[in-house]
Parts: C-alpha cells; sequence; structure tokens
C-alpha cells in the first residue's frame, strides 16, 4: 500500500472535493435494488419526500466533508485508505439523492457549502486528535445518521418505493462503515460529545429541511 506524502493529500483531497461538488455520475446513478418505476406522488408527498431527500443529500455533502478530514490527517496509512474508501462509497450514496431529488423537482440545500466546510474543519480536528479517536468518530456518526434514515423511512409514502430502496441501501452501507470504523480501532466518543454531534446533526437536518 503506497504512502501518500501530506502533499499527495493535499492534491487527493481537493481533487474529491471537485468531485463532491461536481458529483459526475456514470451509468446507472442507482442501486440495483431501485425500482425501475414507481408510483406516482401527489403535490403534498411529492414535497414532502423532496425536503427528506434534501436533507439526506446534506447529511451525505457533510459526510463526504467528514471523510476527507479525516484521511487529509490521518496519521497511518491504513485509516488513510479506509476513509477515502468509504469516501467513495459516499459518493454514490450523493448520485442517488441529487438524481432523486431532480425527479421530485426538489432542490439541493443552499447551504451545501456550509455544511460541506463545518464538516470538513471537524474531521480534521478529530483526526488531528488521533486514528482511534477518529475511527471511533466516524463510527459514531454512521450510528446516529443509521437511527436517522429510519426515521426517514418511516415518514416516507407507502407507495414511494423508489425513496424507500434508496434509504435501505444507504442504512446498510453506513451500517458496515461503522462496523468497519469499530473493527479497525475506533475508540467511541464519550457522552458529551456524542451529545454535541447529536445537537449538530439536528441543527444542520432541520435547516436543510427548508432551505
Amino acid at each position: 500500500m503506497k504512502a501518500f506524502s501530506f502533499t499527495d493529500r493535499i492534491i487527493d483531497q481537493l481533487d474529491q472535493m471537485l468531485r463532491t461538488f461536481t458529483q459526475p455520475i456514470t451509468g446507472d446513478p442507482y442501486p440495483g435494488s431501485v425500482p425501475k418505476t414507481t408510483d406516482t406522488l401527489d403535490d403534498p408527498d411529492r414535497r414532502e419526500v423532496a425536503r427528506l431527500m434534501r436533507v439526506n443529500h446534506a447529511g451525505e455533502m457533510a459526510a463526504q466533508a467528514l471523510y476527507h478530514g479525516h484521511a487529509l490527517c490521518a496519521s497511518g496509512t491504513t485509516v488513510h485508505e479506509s476513509m477515502r474508501a468509504a469516501a467513495r462509497d459516499e459518493l454514490a450514496h450523493l448520485h442517488w439523492t441529487t438524481a432523486r431529488l431532480r425527479e421530485l423537482k426538489g432542490h439541493r440545500s443552499y447551504l451545501t457549502p456550509v455544511w460541506y466546510l463545518g464538516s470538513f474543519v471537524i474531521g480534521t480536528g478529530t483526526a488531528l486528535m488521533g486514528d482511534s479517536l477518529s475511527l471511533g468518530f466516524v463510527a459514531e456518526t454512521e450510528r446516529q445518521v443509521v437511527a436517522h434514515l429510519q426515521g426517514h423511512l418511516q415518514r416516507l409514502p407507502a407507495r414511494d418505493h423508489k425513496s424507500r430502496a434508496i434509504l435501505e441501501q444507504m442504512i446498510d452501507d453506513e451500517g458496515r462503515h461503522a462496523t468497519q470504523a469499530v473493527e479497525a480501532g475506533g475508540v467511541r466518543p464519550n457522552w458529551l460529545s456524542r451529545t454535541a454531534m447529536r445537537f449538530a446533526a439536528r441543527v444542520m437536518t432541520t435547516t436543510a429541511y427548508w432551505l
């Protein structure tokens, strides 16, 4: 496994950031489990699902930034590579939420750059505290994301099979990332840190729902 120099990491993360914001999509943007067709939603349901999907898109932008920050400042080569691999998985989630937003005639959060920058700062900050804490932070973040997505599943209209399939696949991926972070040596953050993480997530998701 090749060890990246810090300069290499900066260039790599700039490339990943550009990919995150431009989101080039090749082939089918959806996972294989997504139905090719779905029932038409009435306007109130369509608007509500678009808001939920906008929140999920904002969350995936934040996840990209967190992984980019963790990868940039990871002290170990193995952790650096695992963060880059997880970010690539999360980029697929961005493709799915973007495509679904377009179908629902919704828009991305107007504060998308804010979500990215804030999360990148958090990611680099925790990474500088050591790989074990960085991995633990990732695992806790993914646990909270899974709980958030499960809540959204309950709010989806019963006939929206496409959005449901997308969220279910995202839940599987996020859960896997949490497990991998723990197995790699992640140490769970303390109670105060976990509470602060939930509060910050609540601010972002509530704001993105409307903006």
